[in-house]
């Protein structure tokens, strides 16, 4: 099916065009979130690809993709549009969908900001070797705002849902800071807690770091609390609308194996790559959406 192809009757009231623009966003990163988004209703999936579109066009920024002269600059000016969009105001095609979906599932400004603000955290910089608040507030933002807007649009905004996107996000984002340490060294960055790299003798610094032998050890510290965060949001989640909570437990029967993978390597020699097994993932997820 082609999404492009869907009537705007079907799904958000706005114009077409300003559907097909906020779905070209997406569909340019290369991403498989406009396939996963599959399974919701044409006017939710509209309205994650709108979600999606503007997390995407704020974190170019903050890595340097948007070709902008002052990140920063840029990054207070969607502070400036988000407020805009609370007002009514639009300046293109995702601001007008944006303000669809924001009444339609009651969006909370706070979480769009919190976002900006998790990748003004990246802008700049690098982080390296923040200290465990630092690092809770990170995944806060990056993630589990993203969590908090996700779960609105899937049909729950209950404080079980937000349960949800507070630990299923924090759960997500340490199993890709373990996953791409060795990724994140090349660029100079280091998300690993200060506190447990002094407990462990591991170097601050992000290429040191690397191959120092307490670094297992600070990963496996790391993998307990994704996997604790993984079940949190499990238990949070019986108590949501099943139906909401289906790409929640979609997302989190995906990444499991990966954190499963990295826990069976270890940190040792973190710039192999872990064994996925790809079936597993696929099942699993499976197994996850006609629960």
């Amino acid at each position: 099916m082609v999404f492009s192809r869907m009537r705007a009757s079907s799904g958000l009231p706005c114009a077409q065009a300003d559907l097909d623009h906020v779905e070209r966003i997406v569909t340019a990163s290369g991403t498989s979130f406009a396939r996963g988004m599959r399974i919701l209703p044409a006017d939710r999936r509209q309205a994650m690809f709108a979600v999606y579109a503007f997390c995407r066009q704020v974190d170019d920024i903050a890595d340097g993709d948007a070709g902008v002269a002052d990140p920063m600059a840029a990054l207070e000016d969607w502070h400036r549009r988000v407020d805009g969009l609370y007002e009514g105001i639009a300046t293109d095609a995702l601001d007008r969908v944006l303000i669809v979906a924001i009444h339609r599932y009651q969006l909370q400004s706070q979480d769009f900001h919190d976002v900006i603000d998790g990748m003004a955290m990246d802008c700049g910089a690098p982080i390296v070797a923040p200290d465990e608040a630092t690092l809770d507030l990170y995944c806060d933002r990056v993630a589990s705002a993203v969590g908090r807007l996700s779960v609105c649009v899937f049909g729950d905004s209950s404080d079980n849902a937000r349960r949800v996107a507070y630990h299923l996000g924090r759960a997500l984002q340490l199993t890709n800071i373990l996953r791409d340490i060795a990724e994140d060294a090349g660029r100079d960055r280091l998300y690993l807690p200060s506190e447990l790299l002094t407990r462990f003798d591991v170097p601050k610094n992000p290429q040191e770091a690397l191959y120092a032998h307490g670094l297992d050890q600070v990963g496996r510290i790391l993998a307990q609390r994704a996997r604790d965060h993984f079940r949190e949001a499990r238990k949070a989640m019986q108590m949501c609308d099943s139906t909401a909570m289906r790409p929640a437990r979609m997302m989190a029967a995906s990444y499991a194996p990966i954190l499963s993978a990295l826990q069976k390597r270890g940190w040792k020699t973190p710039d192999i790559a872990p064994k996925v097994s790809k079936p597993l993932r696929q099942l699993r997820t499976l197994a996850a959406y006609v629960k």
